[in-house]
């Protein structure tokens, strides 16, 4: 069940949202609890039931173990060490198993069978979450936690499949408040505000861009030069409003259940360098990498070789967490030796002014979306080739430049001139203008407002006929 989808939009988030409630207005509370984790559970299972299982045997055995170390026994680090084992390995026999086997068979030209095992649905993130929470309970910050209220803060289906990274304690605070029991009218306004938002960004905007970049990708041999940033634009502002139409969609279904998300998505293409991309783009997966693997390997405080190591580290492993393939591997080492420049810059006082720092990052940031984007190494190096071979340009552009008495060669114009105008006015919208979390600050229910949503929902509910999975639900 995706979000931009008719059965979610039209009859589960409505029957969830009355009967949630209902059962508070009753004094149930306990039961409206377990009722959303069922729900929860229920949109979960409905890609393919084959993948609840899994996760409900991650709960158990994660809250398990959570419970042994919060108890204090002996041996509670030997736990926590196999919670993790646990985990990574859950995580790597679905994800890597088959990745592994064919660089071993493609290495020493062995034949091991690949197991063509299908990914669950969000293992990469609620495994993320529980491997914190078991970090947690060893630290003693989870004492008094029950099992319904880890199970909601585990499944709670707004944040189930693509993110944000909860902390235990985002979510499970809230539930301990009185306030959360009671239906806000005002977070309800709020919520279908952004939520409305989130959905015309993935529908009308991220989709769109999604059939000129696919278009490219399978025609790679007849793109011209220009043609090749088109494409490769075209992906770039494809992940950009379907990653933040998500987030938007996530944070807005929360607050109808009056609960508040934390930011995942900050205008990353404003950013003015390489570390505040990071600070703005997937910001909860940033502060899990900060939190329980950077600063456990010692972080900053180390010598300036080991920090440098310690920092590749975490963007190898988020490329890595990405996807099992070298296409990610790449896109994370790419970030990694970014970072790492940007830092001994800084460190040296070099300074660029804020245009060109401006373009630098998001040229890099564009470049390195097509390992991210591409099926395979060869096709990531041949469609920078091709973005970067000047000498092949569309008819009309040749001519001109033929004329001014420059070699090139002619090529057939694969995409409309039109496109390029739309991408520069993407372009300007995405650096200049507020983003969807900024007009959620400064929202209040208007009559403008309620006609703006109203307009935007009715467009986006007219084209969920072409309806489309999120990019991050691959991860």
């Amino acid at each position: 069940m995706l979000f931009n989808s008719y059965v979610f939009i039209l009859l589960y988030l409505p029957i969830v949202f009355i009967c949630y409630f209902l059962l508070q207005k009753l004094k149930f509370r306990t039961a409206a609890k377990g009722f959303l984790v069922l729900a929860s559970l229920y949109f979960y299972s409905y890609w393919n039931v084959k993948y609840l299982p899994i996760m409900i045997v991650s709960i158990l055995i994660n809250f398990l173990l959570a419970t042994l170390i919060n108890k204090g026994i002996q041996g509670k680090k030997v736990i926590l060490v196999l919670g993790i084992i646990f985990n990574i390995s859950l995580l790597g026999y679905f994800k890597y198993s088959d990745f592994f086997l064919t660089n071993v068979n493609t290495l020493f030209q062995s034949n091991f069978p690949l197991l063509q095992l299908a990914l669950p649905l969000a293992i990469s993130f609620f495994t993320f979450q529980q491997i914190a929470y078991l970090v947690d309970s060893y630290r003693g910050e989870t004492k008094g936690y029950s099992f319904l209220n880890y199970s909601f803060f585990v499944s709670f289906f707004p944040q189930l499949i693509a993110g944000p990274i909860v902390h235990h304690s985002e979510i499970i605070k809230q539930l301990e408040e009185p306030t959360h029991y009671k239906m806000n009218f005002d977070n309800i306004s709020r919520g279908l505000y952004i939520f409305v938002i989130g959905l015309f960004k993935k529908v009308i905007i991220a989709d769109t861009f999604a059939i000129w970049a696919n278009d490219g990708y399978s025609n790679l041999a007849n793109l011209t030069f220009v043609d090749s940033w088109i494409v490769t634009m075209s992906y770039t502002f494809q992940l950009y409003f379907d990653f933040s139409g998500y987030c938007d969609m996530a944070i807005g279904i929360a607050l109808i259940f009056n609960l508040k998300l934390p930011i995942n998505f900050n205008s990353p293409y404003k950013s003015l360098n390489i570390q505040d991309f990071w600070r703005r783009w997937h910001i909860t997966l940033g502060r899990f990498f900060t939190k329980y693997i950077y600063f456990p390997l010692g972080g900053s405080r180390v010598g300036p070789i080991r920090r440098n190591f310690n920092l590749f580290i975490i963007f190898f492993i988020s490329g890595l967490w990405h996807g099992a393939g070298w296409t990610f591997i790449i896109w994370g080492i790419l970030h990694g030796v970014a970072s790492i420049t940007y830092r001994i810059w800084n460190q040296l006082g070099f300074k660029l002014p804020k245009l060109l720092a401006w373009f630098v990052t998001f040229l890099f940031v564009h470049i390195a979306w097509v390992y991210f984007r591409s099926p395979d190494v060869a096709t990531a190096n041949a469609m920078i080739v091709k973005m970067f071979s000047f000498g092949e340009l569309p008819p009309k552009i040749a001519s001109v430049v033929i004329g001014m008495g420059l070699p090139v060669q002619s090529a057939p114009n694969f995409f409309d001139l039109k496109l390029i105008i739309l991408i520069l006015i993407f372009l300007f919208i995405v650096v200049w203008m507020k983003n969807s979390v900024e007009k959620l600050n400064n929202f209040s229910f208007t009559i403008k407002n309620a006609a703006i949503i109203s307009i935007l929902a009715v467009i986006s509910i007219l084209y969920l006929n072409r309806v489309s999975e999120f990019l991050y639900f691959n991860f």
